[in-house]
């Protein structure tokens, strides 16, 4: 067999080889994406069958939008993921969501950087948002801790202060029945222990508050 055939054999082998790699590889990622689907939609259900969630979602809508109508603000906080579900939601207020109206007062203690490694740097990690609740947070306003693991001590710390102030506290949360869930007014516990699927969770959670709050106020 000439050295030409033998590497046009070699060459076709080759690329089966890598077809067959792909095809197996677009089999797993197709498995992982319906897997991930029917995982977040299962998620959806449990939190739309949850009785303490809804009931505590209304309740939480109530105080809210008292709290702004007596000119008070909504505050926001998180870690990671957390912090940018912080600030997703406070821009939901302050701009709009759904509908063109005046906007609503409320804040994300994740976004300044300035204050965040001063603080850090300062004082340590476990201040970051305590202290800005110290600084700017008043009775009457509202405290939106937001973790899904409920033991991030920046976060319980925040609390504790908030609670010293007067400050209603809502903890957004998992199933993971952390120290978050024994000291705040208001505990919404998205039913997952998985953080991907608490996250999402909490982003319908908030854009839900969002909607029901711009439907009262306006």
């Amino acid at each position: 067999m000439g050295k030409f055939m033998i590497s046009t054999l070699q060459n076709k082998d080759a690329k089966h080889g890598l077809f067959k790699r792909n095809f197996s590889k677009q089999k797993i990622m197709k498995k992982y994406i319906l897997d991930t689907f029917a995982e977040a939609l299962e998620n959806y259900k449990l939190i739309s069958n949850n009785k303490k969630i809804i009931d505590t979602l209304e309740a939480v809508t109530e105080l809210s939008a008292k709290a702004l109508l007596n000119g008070n603000k909504l505050i926001f906080a998180g870690n990671g993921g957390s912090a940018a579900d912080a600030q997703h939601i406070s821009a939901e207020f302050i701009a709009r969501f759904e509908k063109k109206r005046s906007s609503l007062a409320a804040i994300s203690l994740a976004t300044n950087i300035s204050t965040l490694t001063a603080i850090s740097n300062d004082y340590g990690f476990d201040d970051i948002f305590s202290r800005q609740i110290s600084s700017i947070a008043l009775k009457g306003d509202i405290f939106f801790a937001i973790s899904t693991s409920g033991n991030s001590q920046n976060i319980i710390k925040s609390v504790e202060v908030a609670k010293k102030r007067k400050i209603i506290t809502i903890g957004l949360t998992g199933f993971n029945k952390g120290k978050i869930n024994n000291i705040c007014d208001y505990i919404i516990e998205i039913p997952s222990k998985k953080t991907s699927r608490i996250q999402e969770g909490h982003i319908l959670i908030g854009h839900t508050l969002c909607g029901l709050i711009e439907k009262k106020l306006f």
